[in-house]
């Protein structure tokens, strides 16, 4: 019998929504159908404006929610009308929503990570139960929310006897290490596309850097790199997650001010060069002995970095997911129709060594049709 999910992501990018039906009949997961989803420039805005404190907020941000499971929904359509199938056929979608605060241990000891999400309302629009709200149990527990993703790579891309690493890298990059004793690791490494895709729509009108071709076209400049990776969340000890709260244009803004005259692609090319070095020295630092690295996410398709990261860990085979099944728009979509999977038949996972939660727990809460 069909075991059919549907997994939605919308990542840090805010480039627009993932979405998949995955069938888990078979034990492991077979992708049948992707499909995408853009936000319109106004809803663009709103979701990069709700990342800091404005004017009435939580009117905005419910709107900006109301909208966002209104682009889902459409997402869903799609699904079904390449698959053929009918929402009765879904056992449930599992909607990430978007992030636009994430503060975990922060302020009060417990803090909180925020998903903009109406999943009462996709499951009204979808008539498909929704699973969603992921990540504030395991913050609650003490854990950092993220990232989650590093149970489903265990479960996807581990290779007996083989240490093996995972590398999304979406707006943030975050790496899972799945190590030859079996155990398993997961954490933030820094920006991912984030900062390069912002620069490069304020210097050539478009959304990103397309194969990396303009930062190959620059050079990097060493001062402001240092300066850059001389951030003290680099230096941190997972568990450890990050995102736009920290690496922001004003944080970028405040380190250009001493490069006033830099060209501009040259600044592209130093970005690019501080996402593959944050990634390749958290791997160096926690990951000896890695033979294979699987790179998914939107820079997977950044040509440039793709050929950096590999100059960097000379001694891995670095890959992209589409290699091993999974092409990498795909991967965080297909995490999150999984979580939904787990959810749903109330099995808990134990993150504790990627987001540092205390003990086992199931993720999610659960919307009827």
């Amino acid at each position: 019998m069909a075991d059919f999910f549907i997994g939605l992501m919308s990542g840090t990018s805010m480039d627009g929504v993932d979405g998949v039906i995955a069938d888990f009949s078979s034990g492991g997961i077979q992708v049948l159908q992707h499909a995408t989803g853009s936000f319109d420039d106004a809803l663009r805005a709103e979701l990069m404006a709700l990342n800091a404190s404005g004017p009435d907020e939580l009117h905005r941000a419910w709107l900006a929610g109301n909208a966002l499971m209104r682009v889902y929904a459409e997402v869903v359509a799609k699904l079904l009308a390449q698959a053929r199938l009918r929402p009765h056929d879904i056992e449930a979608i599992g909607a990430h929503g978007q992030t636009v605060r994430h503060r975990p241990g922060m302020f009060d000891g417990t803090g909180y990570t925020i998903q903009l999400a109406q999943p009462a309302l996709l499951a009204e629009l979808t008539r498909i139960r929704v699973v969603a709200d992921f990540r504030s149990r395991d913050v609650a527990a003490g854990g950092q929310g993220a990232p989650l993703a590093p149970a489903f790579h265990q479960a996807v891309f581990a290779r007996p006897g083989e240490t093996v690493g995972v590398l999304n890298i979406g707006g943030i990059s975050n790496v899972t290490l799945l190590r030859a004793d079996g155990s398993m690791q997961g954490f933030d490494c820094g920006p991912g596309n984030a900062l390069m895709d912002a620069w490069c729509l304020q210097h050539t009108g478009q959304p990103y850097d397309d194969e990396g071709r303009w930062a190959a076209s620059g050079r990097v400049l060493t001062d402001l790199l240092a300066a850059l990776l001389a951030e003290p969340y680099f230096a941190q000890s997972p568990p450890k997650s990050t995102g736009r709260d920290l690496f922001n244009r004003p944080w970028l803004d405040a380190h250009l001010r001493n490069f006033a005259g830099a060209a501009p692609q040259d600044v592209q090319a130093t970005l690019t060069e501080l996402t593959a070095r944050a990634c390749a020295g958290d791997i160096e630092r926690h990951a000896q002995g890695l033979q294979r690295l699987i790179v998914c996410g939107g820079g997977a398709l950044n040509g440039h970095l793709m050929r950096r990261l590999p100059a960097l860990l000379p001694q891995a085979q670095v890959v992209s997911s589409a290699e091993e099944g999974l092409p990498p728009l795909q991967v965080e979509a297909a995490a999150f129709a999984w979580l939904a999977m787990k959810c749903v038949r109330g099995e808990k996972l134990d993150l504790e060594s990627t987001t540092g939660a205390r003990g086992a727990r199931v993720l999610g809460g659960i919307y009827p049709a």
